[in-house]
């Protein structure tokens, strides 16, 4: 898993399929890893034809954390967050969009398609919009234009997103938080087994454990603003995914941010929450390779016009 240097922070990047095929960005959400795109979506990308790029978002994983930013007040950033008030940030999100460039310029990737997931499709907002030269298509799954007055998260959903973490020490209680939490916020008409789900969460939280970071990229989220008028200016081929039971970020955040991008595709899946269910991985890997495809046959349209 090779380490590169980029806007002068080191970012962890890894790899799948055949790099000859056509390259998928994969942007993770809020305090993810690379390792928390599970198996199934990913080999359902790879086994239709594409080239897979994962990585760690800075402040998680492997990739550097921004200590030297100090240790955010959790709870005066949600309060400032929920009164629109002015907040202080070490980075925003258009950092994260460079550094997502930047992963392709050191893999020698000229274009790609761009997906993100919650926080990443935020990301993935801003690299179609910033980047259109570098975009072959934007996916932008479980995500929002962060337009105020759209509905927020569930009150069971927000009472375990801003609950305390655990003493990341103790990796069992750490596991246990973690897993309840997907549980809460996680797809209720295909749920996770609880075993399979503390698999995935055990190895991350032994692979890195940084709570600060997380609430760092919370903060880089209030600060950035909204994408209303930004995602006016997209013009790459996007498809939104979005599960209309969704309790985490509600199906409302994905209709308007298809609303704004022209021409942009809508698919919204009835009993889907805010992860990527294994039983829907078929169904994703379908219509990302569809819409990645399609997006291919402009580019090189335009090549040859």
């Amino acid at each position: 898993m090779p380490i590169i240097h980029v806007n002068d922070i080191d970012i962890s990047v890894e790899t799948q399929g055949d790099p000859r095929d056509p390259a998928i960005l994969l942007i993770v959400g809020l305090g993810m890893q690379l390792v928390s795109w599970p198996e199934s979506f990913c080999d359902a990308l790879v086994q239709r034809g594409f080239y897979l790029i994962r990585f760690d978002n800075r402040d998680s994983g492997l990739s550097t954390k921004l200590h030297h930013l100090g240790k955010p007040n959790t709870f005066l950033a949600v309060l400032k967050m929920a009164l629109r008030m002015k907040l202080g940030a070490g980075y925003l999100l258009d950092d994260m969009a460079a550094d997502a460039i930047g992963v392709l310029d050191a893999l020698q990737i000229e274009q790609a398609h761009i997906l993100g997931v919650s926080m990443g499709g935020m990301i993935a907002q801003i690299v179609a919009a910033r980047y259109p030269q570098r975009t072959l298509s934007l996916t932008s799954i479980m995500s929002t234009s962060g337009r105020r007055g759209l509905p927020g998260p569930t009150r069971a959903a927000r009472k375990v997103l801003f609950a305390a973490t655990p003493d990341p020490l103790n990796h069992a209680r750490v596991i246990d938080h973690y897993v309840h939490t997907m549980q809460v916020i996680g797809s209720p008409a295909y749920p996770t087994p609880r075993d399979v789900l503390h698999g995935r969460i055990s190895r991350t939280v032994k692979r890195n454990l940084e709570p600060t970071g997380t609430t760092r990229q919370l903060l880089a989220i209030g600060a950035s603003g909204d994408r209303v008028e930004l995602l006016k200016t997209i013009r790459v081929p996007t498809m939104v995914v979005h599960g209309r039971d969704d309790p985490l970020v509600p199906i409302a955040g994905g209709r308007d941010t298809a609303r704004l991008i022209m021409n942009a595709v809508m698919h919204e899946i009835d009993g889907m929450g805010h992860d990527l269910p294994d039983a829907l991985s078929d169904r994703f890997g379908e219509l990302i390779a569809e819409h990645c495809r399609a997006a291919d046959e402009i580019s090189l349209a335009l090549e040859r016009a």
